[in-house]
């Protein structure tokens, strides 16, 4: 038996997509298994199967769990991607290596897409469509796009077929309980005195300019004008500055030097938007640092040293959003993040793998900014916290 098949909403998600003729996506958040649902989908459709996956560091990944958990044999796999060519009755492929003119995918009866909201770009599609499988499984977190891609999925993958939210799994016990808390705190007189003048100056440049416009997405029409105008590309400039400030605010650090006390004992992992603010958290908090600046070997050590319980907080960047096998936290502090509920969902998963014990997100949001809309925006789920 596949390893953790035994839980009751991985047996509904695998009966769903069966019931729908073997095709579409399952919705899960990050750990609660949607791993084990492709696994479960192996066993009941024993066929020569393509796995597709984002990341070289998914390759790996799947490869230890179709061994470990699936039961698969080692000779019976291959791997694609990453310097490794080598086809088996169980293939894992890069999405980019999959893509390639001349890559022939004719020959599996299963196809499964990994992190498949990846697949509606157009460099991707021509994966499903090279493809002959009857049969196909889609698995996501978010599969949803800013783009509206994800409405081509059904006729890519199928349809989707079985979806749960992180507080309805939280509920029936299949994920940890958890909370979400935001903490709202001030920038500093300076801080405040130049994130107001460069908003001044977007908000004047926005009540002058709309008229001109027209209709549609105002930022895209706004980055089209600033290729010829110079005027928006200095308004343009005042609002990414101005939203710098709040990200990355002073009080940020502190407020994080005290969750990390107040959880001493507590796996954490801190998650910042830019780089320059994870070193930051980094050197004067005495954190180790993942970014995507860091060496794959020095990422691996990093979190296998964070696994094995040598240090017990961690700060990071968006590199560990999706793609990476990163270990079981119970607090997740986000010290800023994009408006994408995709990149919340993820962050938030982090800490919802099974466990005694509560597990605790925190945002930090600076007070009489833009970024409280953010917050709202990339958590529309959110129930008051």
């Amino acid at each position: 038996m596949v390893a953790g098949a035994g839980r009751p909403v991985l047996r509904h998600a695998i009966r769903h997509w069966l019931a729908d003729a073997g095709r579409g996506a399952v919705v899960l958040p990050t750990g609660a298994g949607k791993t084990v649902v492709a696994f479960m989908a192996l066993a009941e459709v024993p066929v020569r199967t393509l796995v597709i996956v984002p990341t070289i560091e998914l390759l790996r990944q799947w490869r230890a769990g179709l061994i470990g958990k699936a039961g698969v044999p080692a000779d019976q796999i291959g791997v694609v991607g990453g310097g490794e060519r080598s086809i088996g009755a169980v293939t894992v492929m890069t999405y980019d290596s999959a893509a390639m003119p001349r890559r022939r995918l004719t020959e599996y009866g299963l196809l499964i897409v990994d992190e498949v909201h990846h697949l509606p770009a157009p460099t991707y599609q021509a994966i499903a469509k090279k493809t002959n499988a009857p049969w196909r499984l889609g698995l996501s977190a978010t599969p949803e796009r800013s783009d509206g891609g994800h409405h081509s999925l059904a006729a890519l993958i199928g349809p989707e077929v079985y979806r749960r939210l992180p507080a309805e799994l939280a509920e029936a016990g299949h994920i940890a309980t958890y909370r979400e808390r935001r903490i709202f705190v001030d920038l500093t007189p300076e801080e405040r005195a130049r994130y107001d003048l460069l908003m001044a100056e977007w908000r004047w440049f926005l009540a002058a300019k709309r008229s001109m416009l027209g209709r549609g997405d105002l930022f895209e029409q706004l980055i089209r004008q600033s290729a010829h105008d110079p005027a928006a590309r200095r308004a343009l400039q005042a609002q990414r500055q101005a939203r710098q400030i709040a990200l990355n605010a002073e009080s940020k650090i502190h407020r994080v030097a005290e969750l990390l006390e107040q959880h001493r004992a507590d796996p954490v992992i801190v998650f910042a938007e830019h780089v320059a603010m994870v070193e930051t958290l980094g050197r004067r908090l005495a954190l180790p640092t993942i970014t995507y600046r860091t060496p794959s070997d020095e990422r691996r050590m990093v979190l296998e040293g964070f696994r094995a319980g040598q240090y017990s907080k961690l700060a990071a960047g968006r590199v560990l959003n999706e793609g990476v096998d990163v270990p079981d936290a119970r607090v997740a502090i986000v010290v800023s993040g994009s408006a994408a509920t995709r990149e919340y969902i993820q962050r938030l998963g982090r800490v919802l793998r099974p466990k005694v014990q509560e597990a605790v997100l925190y945002e930090i949001v600076s007070r009489r900014t833009t970024e409280g809309k953010m917050s709202q925006r990339r958590n529309p789920y959110r129930a008051g916290v």
